[in-house]
């Protein structure tokens, strides 16, 4: 239980705060295809960068007072990942992000879902790695920027378009990372299993 004996502790509401950004981010980005957008996206921007602030947060208090938990974490990951893909989706539906980047980024959270699940069934975690935190940190600036979009592209592509494309190619080393994670608990569990 956290500290105090409160029955959730700040960590986890930092977590359901990223949860209840959602849809309001969401909201935001569909309202400037009926509206002046300028104002509702840098709304949104702020709620993102809040959002990401917030993820820092959690994870820095959590274990500055030692209230690390596997619900913690659990609301820590899946928090995050309700948060890109919300938002991800948001973005293609108003042709600020990349189809293809919001199809690898998804993909890849569902997969480390996966692996964190199978793994969990024998009692085996797979702990947040640098390279995870990484990878969130460029998504929270890519999803940020594509909000503010510059009005004049750098070359072939608009800024946050190659902060896009560089959130996705961080998000598949970091889904890798997981892979061979996730093979080394697998033949762990298969050692200590044998007679």
């Amino acid at each position: 239980m956290p500290r105090g004996g409160s029955p959730i502790s700040i960590p986890d509401l930092l977590a359901l705060f990223r949860v209840l950004c959602v849809p309001a981010i969401i909201g935001l980005v569909l309202a400037t295809e009926h509206t002046t957008g300028r104002y509702l996206f840098g709304i949104a921007a702020v709620l993102v960068i809040l959002a990401g602030l917030s993820d820092f947060f959690d994870g820095y208090i959590a274990r500055r007072q030692g209230i690390t938990s596997t619900v913690g974490a659990f609301l820590d990951t899946t928090a995050d990942k309700i948060l890109v893909s919300g938002v991800l989706i948001a973005l293609v539906s108003v042709d600020r992000a990349s189809v293809w980047v919001t199809f690898i980024i998804m993909t890849r959270e569902f997969v480390v879902m996966a692996i964190r699940s199978l793994v969990a069934i024998d009692g085996t975690l797979v702990p947040a790695s640098g390279a995870g935190k990484a990878k969130a940190a460029v998504q929270f600036f890519a999803l940020g920027f594509a909000m503010l979009r510059l009005p004049d592209p750098w070359g072939p592509l608009y800024f946050d378009e190659y902060w896009m494309w560089l959130a996705g190619a961080v998000t598949i080393a970091s889904g890798w990372g997981y892979a061979v994670k996730f093979g080394e608990a697998i033949r762990q569990a298969g050692r200590t299993t044998d007679p």
